[in-house]
C-alpha cells in the first residue's frame, strides 16, 4: 500500500515536471489595443470610464511611465514584431489597403498572390517575435487585427512564425467590425448573418444621419471583437498543458465608432452625446476582454506563470467628434487652425470630453507625445512584485529582445531593441537606450534618456527641442534658447535616420507599394 502511494507521488511529481508548464515556460498573452490613448485608463487619470482590469494589471504588476510607439498602426506592428524602428534607409514593405474587399472563396487566392508578387523575400536571417517563440518550442497564435502593414497575406503569416492565426488581413476591412469574412490559416471563412462588403464601416461625424446608419443592424449580426474573444479564449484552452505566445491586436477602441450595445455604465450619463457613449462602450469592452482572458488564465491555473502584457500600438484619436464640442483641426473659441507647431492640439482648447491623451500635446499620426507616448503594463505574479512602476525609456521595438531574454534564445538577432527583462525580475539592465527613435508625416523625433526631445516638421524647416520632466505638454520650445543641446540633438537625430532625415518622413502614398 505505502509502495503504491509512494509511486502515485513519483509519478505526479513526474507529469507536473515533463508534461506541465506551470513550472517551467511562462506562457505569453499580447494584447495590443488599437489607438488607445494613454488618459483612456483609469491608473492614468480616465474619470469617466472605468477600466478596472486593466487598472489591476498595473497595481499588480509593472507599469511603464515612459513607454513609446510609432505614431500610425502599420509601422508600429512591423517595429513590433521586427524589433527594428522605421527610420531605417530600407524602411518597411507596406503594401496599400482594400485589396481583399472584393475577395470571394474563389478568389481569394489570386488577391494573396498579387501581394506576393510585389513583396520581396523576406531575408531568411531576419527573425520575428513569433519565429522566436516558435524555435523554443511555443505554439504560437495571431488573433484580431491584421499584423503587418496593410494587406498582408499566408505566405507572410506563416513566415512570420504563427502556428495559427485568425482574423482580417486587410487594413481598410478592420474599419468594420462586422465582417462578411476573415481568414483562417490561409483559409477563406464566412461569416454567418454578416453581409455588408464594408464589413459595416460607418462614418464618424456625430450627425442624426450618421447615427442611423451606426444603429441600422441589417447584415451585422456577429460583432468581430466577439469572434476573436472567443478564439483567443478556445486557444489558451487547447494549450493548457502546452507553452504556448498569443498575439492579440484588438480593433478596439479604433474607430469608426461601432458597438452591439451602449454599456449600462454610460446609458444615463448626462456628460457625454450619443456617439460618446458608444466610444466609452468600446473602450469599456476592451477592459472587460482583458478581464476575460485573465480569469481564463486563472481557472486554467496558469495565471501565476503567464506573462500578460497590455500595450497600444500609438497614440490617442477622435472618433466622435462633434461641430462646437471637440474637434481636431482648430481651436474652439478662437477658430485658429491647428498645426502642431505654433497651435498644437490640446484637450484644452479643442476639445475632448475623454482627454484621450492624458493632457499631452497632439493625438495619433504626430510626432508629439499624444502621438507616440503608450501604455505599457506587464503583469506576472511569478515574477514581478506588484505595484512596479519604472522609469525606463522602452520602445516597442524592444519586445523582440524581451521576448528573447525571457525564452533564453541565444541566436544572433538584428533589431535597434534591447531587452528589458531584468527590468521585470528586479535586477539591474545590462543596457539600456541612450534614444528611441520614430518617424511620422511630418519627420522623424528623437527621445533621448535624459528627457530631451527633438521633433520635426521637415516640410516647414522646423526643429522643436523639449525637455519632457519639466514640459511633458512640449508647450516650450527650448530650441533658440539652448543652441548648443539642439546641435547635439540634431546630430544625434541625422546620424539615427542613417544620414538622411527624409528617411524619418512616412508619406504612404510615396513610400507604400501598390498592389495591382
Amino acid at each position: 500500500m505505502k509502495k503504491n502511494i509512494i509511486s502515485l507521488i513519483l509519478l505526479s511529481i513526474a507529469i507536473t515536471v515533463i508534461g506541465g508548464n506551470k513550472t517551467k515556460k511562462p506562457n505569453i498573452v499580447l494584447i495590443f489595443a488599437d489607438d488607445l490613448g494613454i488618459g483612456l485608463l483609469g491608473h492614468e487619470g480616465q474619470k469617466i470610464i472605468s477600466t478596472p482590469h486593466i487598472d489591476s494589471l498595473a497595481s499588480q504588476g509593472m507599469r511603464f511611465e515612459n513607454a513609446y510607439s510609432n505614431m500610425l498602426c502599420a509601422p508600429a506592428r512591423a517595429s513590433l514584431i521586427t524589433g527594428l524602428h522605421d527610420c531605417h534607409k530600407d524602411g518597411f514593405e507596406i503594401t496599400n489597403a482594400n485589396v481583399y474587399t472584393p475577395a470571394t472563396a474563389e478568389n481569394y487566392k489570386q488577391i494573396e498572390q498579387r501581394i506576393n508578387n510585389v513583396l520581396s523575400p523576406i531575408p531568411a536571417n531576419q527573425k520575428f517575435i513569433a519565429q522566436i517563440a516558435k524555435e523554443k518550442g511555443y505554439k504560437t497564435a495571431e488573433i484580431g487585427k491584421l499584423e503587418w502593414g496593410f494587406a498582408a497575406t499566408h505566405q507572410q503569416m506563416k513566415r512570420h512564425g504563427w502556428d495559427y492565426y485568425y482574423g482580417y488581413l486587410d487594413h481598410v476591412r478592420a474599419h468594420g467590425f462586422y465582417p462578411p469574412f476573415l481568414f483562417e490559416d490561409g483559409m477563406f471563412k464566412t461569416i454567418e448573418g454578416n453581409t455588408r462588403r464594408d464589413c459595416g464601416k460607418n462614418p464618424e461625424p456625430d450627425t442624426k444621419a450618421n447615427h442611423n446608419v451606426r444603429w441600422d443592424m441589417k447584415g451585422k449580426k456577429q460583432y468581430s471583437q466577439d469572434l476573436f474573444m472567443n478564439a483567443s479564449l478556445n486557444f489558451i484552452e487547447e494549450n493548457k498543458d502546452h507553452p504556448f505566445f498569443l498575439y492579440f491586436p484588438t480593433q478596439l477602441p479604433h474607430g469608426p465608432v461601432a458597438i452591439p450595445k451602449v454599456h449600462p455604465d454610460f446609458a444615463n450619463d448626462n456628460r457625454l452625446t450619443q456617439v460618446e457613449k458608444e466610444y466609452a462602450s468600446m473602450v469599456k469592452m476592451l477592459d472587460d476582454n482583458v478581464g476575460e482572458i485573465k480569469q481564463k488564465l486563472r481557472e486554467l491555473g496558469l495565471l501565476e506563470n503567464t506573462i500578460l502584457i497590455f500595450t497600444a500600438d500609438n497614440g490617442h484619436e477622435l472618433y466622435y467628434k462633434k461641430p462646437g464640442k471637440v474637434s481636431k483641426y482648430k481651436k474652439l473659441k478662437s477658430n485658429i487652425k491647428i498645426d502642431n507647431i505654433k497651435h498644437k492640439y490640446y484637450t484644452s482648447t479643442c476639445g475632448d470630453t475623454f482627454d484621450g491623451n492624458g493632457g499631452r500635446a497632439g493625438l495619433k499620426r504626430s510626432n508629439l507625445q499624444g502621438g507616440i507616448n503608450i501604455p505599457l503594463i506587464v503583469h506576472w505574479p511569478a515574477k514581478i512584485k506588484k505595484g512596479q512602476t519604472s522609469n525606463r525609456l522602452v520602445a516597442n521595438y524592444d519586445f523582440l529582445a524581451t521576448l528573447a531574454d525571457i525564452l533564453d534564445y541565444n541566436e544572433k538577432l538584428e533589431t535597434d531593441g534591447l531587452s528589458y527583462y531584468n527590468e521585470l525580475i528586479g535586477k539591474k539592465s545590462k543596457k539600456e537606450h541612450k534614444y528611441v527613435l520614430y518617424s511620422s508625416f511630418t519627420g522623424p523625433c528623437l527621445v533621448g534618456n535624459d528627457g530631451w526631445k527633438i521633433r520635426t516638421d521637415l516640410g516647414k524647416d522646423v526643429f522643436e527641442l523639449f525637455y519632457l520632466p519639466n514640459d511633458f505638454k512640449e508647450e516650450h520650445n527650448l530650441a533658440l534658447t539652448e543652441s548648443k543641446k539642439l546641435s547635439e540633438m540634431k546630430a544625434l537625430l541625422l546620424d539615427a535616420c542613417e544620414g538622411n532625415l527624409q528617411h524619418g518622413s512616412y508619406w504612404p502614398k510615396t513610400t507604400q507599394i501598390n498592389v495591382p
